[in-house]
């Protein structure tokens, strides 16, 4: 059972609309719970499905295009940012060939520093 909630009464009265060859018609109906369709014979359902297959087909193939462009646009930036991180990791190892191994003296200096640190911390600590 539906629930009508104009209690009887449809938007066009007691009319329902459907569609004939001559157009848009009204036929009277028993009760407002009633639904009267009427297909138009005139109409070629394989025609309108092989329009609409062509147009999802066209709309695929601009999706299609959309996506590969980005992500050559993307490959190709991915392939400049690649060469920048490799030329400055040359320059890098150019750098360290050059200066020699001087940082990782001042780095085992600098523990051993901290170490001492720590040592004499505790041994005052201690007392």
């Amino acid at each position: 059972m539906s629930t009508n909630p104009h209690k009887g009464a449809s938007f066009y009265g007691d009319a329902v609309h459907y569609r004939s060859s001559e157009g848009l018609s009204t036929r009277p109906v028993a009760s407002s719970d009633e639904i009267q369709l009427s297909i138009d014979p005139g109409i070629d359902f394989d025609d309108e499905i092989t329009g609409l297959r062509g147009q999802v087909a066209e709309d695929i193939g601009t999706e299609v295009k959309y996506q590969r462009d980005f992500l050559e646009q993307v490959q190709m930036t991915m392939l400049k940012a690649q060469a920048g991180v490799k030329n400055n990791l040359r320059r890098l190892n150019k750098s360290i060939v050059r200066n020699g191994a001087n940082h990782v003296v001042h780095v085992i200096v600098f523990a051993l520093l901290c170490f001492f640190i720590v040592y004499l911390w505790s041994k005052v600590s201690r007392k």
